[in-house]
């Protein structure tokens, strides 16, 4: 147990919105992780830039969904909730109009 007391409780001491320090996230990975399901998103930064966000699947997965965007213009409306209307297309035969020269 080379670990000493003080060592141990630093963890706990953590804010929330504090970033990890790359070797301290090697070193106390457990934490982050219970931390990033549990509190949210945790920074780590390396050289003091931010550089990773360690998040839960669940809310990684939110991100990257897309908007299922259709192939081609015709699959658009083929897909389109509009196809079960009945639109009537049919119009009066046009004569043209007199005009006086």
């Amino acid at each position: 147990m080379a670990r000493s007391k003080k060592a141990a409780t630093q963890g706990s001491n953590k804010r929330r919105d504090e970033p990890w320090q790359l070797q301290t996230a090697k070193a106390r990975f457990s934490e982050l992780f219970r931390r990033a399901r549990t509190e949210g998103p945790q920074v780590v930064t390396r050289q003091g830039k931010e550089q990773v966000v360690v998040l839960p699947a669940e809310d990684y997965a939110k991100l990257i969904q897309r908007v299922r965007q259709p192939k081609s213009l015709v699959r658009f409306f083929a897909e389109s909730p509009l196809t079960r209307v009945k639109l009537d297309f049919s119009r009066d035969i046009d004569t043209g109009r007199e005009i006086d020269l």
